[in-house]
């Protein structure tokens, strides 16, 4: 009988704790968010699910890509006016922003790269799905710190996301790490951060920055080195044309495929899982 009643207590005090942090949540603030660019939207609309007045909005159109060249509009600088956190990949990618401080600066900043070591100062680092993982536990951090009444399921979400995506990870070497032929061609430096993670080397890439394209130079001595290296595969990337690399395939007869550094797609918390898994099909079909 003690112990019925005992288990009834058990049941009333975990009720009455859960309506409490419930209670909690659902009564926070409204919290805005703005991310810079696409990963990060994915990011955190992963960590912020489920939670009650909170916003993720996208600074940059998914035309943006990687952000090299990107100029702020009237209309971005009145979403960043309007932000309480503004999520940034760091590393030195978003130098757009320099122009905004005056209007970003009552937005809390989180950097999502903190304490990534970066490879020749190379921003790309969530082309690699397990940084990725670590962009998504230092945004998960951030937030709860800077938002304590709904820090637990932050930091819920965060741990659940991030542990999909080292899974991803996981699935993805073991699907790839038997191909023949593991040098490629790029079409940008976006995939230094997935080719060490997935053991590809990048023997050159087509344009060191999206727009600039290659001299007549630069295109000789590419296809040479395709030659030299039997290249079988060329990588474009579905935000940019292509035109250089036809020129180089049609030299060669490399194939040319698809590799996406996942700067565009749905806005979908699952979009960066499917995009990846579509980039090791890819990879799988061309170097098989």
């Amino acid at each position: 009988m003690m112990g019925l009643v005992l288990c009834r207590a058990m049941k009333f005090l975990c009720f009455i704790l859960f309506a409490y942090f419930a209670a909690g949540v659902a009564t926070a603030a409204p919290l805005r968010i703005v991310t810079t660019f696409y990963p990060l939207q994915i990011a955190a609309l992963n960590v912020v699910d489920h939670a009650p007045e909170v916003t993720v909005e996208n600074l940059t159109p998914p035309v943006a890509g990687c952000l090299h060249d990107y100029q702020l509009t009237p209309a971005d600088l009145a979403r960043l006016a309007r932000a309480d956190v503004l999520i940034v990949n760091g590393a030195g990618l978003e130098s757009f922003l320099d122009k905004a401080r005056g209007v970003v600066a009552q937005a809390k900043i989180v950097e999502a790269s903190t304490g990534i070591e970066l490879l020749n100062g190379n921003p790309h680092v969530w082309v690699s799905p397990l940084l990725a993982a670590r962009q998504v536990e230092n945004i998960g951090a951030a937030l709860a710190r800077l938002d304590p009444d709904r820090a637990e399921l932050y930091r819920r979400n965060a741990k659940a996301y991030a542990a999909r995506l080292r899974a991803l990870a996981v699935k993805m070497r073991v699907g790839l790490k038997d191909l023949p032929a593991h040098d490629i061609i790029t079409f940008h430096e976006a995939f230094p951060y997935f080719v060490r993670e997935f053991g590809f080397r990048v023997v050159a890439v087509v344009e060191r920055e999206p727009g600039a394209e290659p001299s007549a130079r630069e295109l000789a001595d590419t296809i040479t080195l395709v030659k030299q290296k039997k290249v079988r595969a060329l990588f474009v990337e579905p935000q940019y044309p292509a035109r250089s690399t036809a020129v180089i395939a049609r030299a060669t007869g490399a194939k040319i495929a698809v590799l996406d550094p996942v700067v565009s797609g749905p806005v979908a918390p699952d979009a960066y899982l499917c995009i990846m898994e579509k980039n090791a099909a890819e990879l799988q079909r061309v170097l098989k």
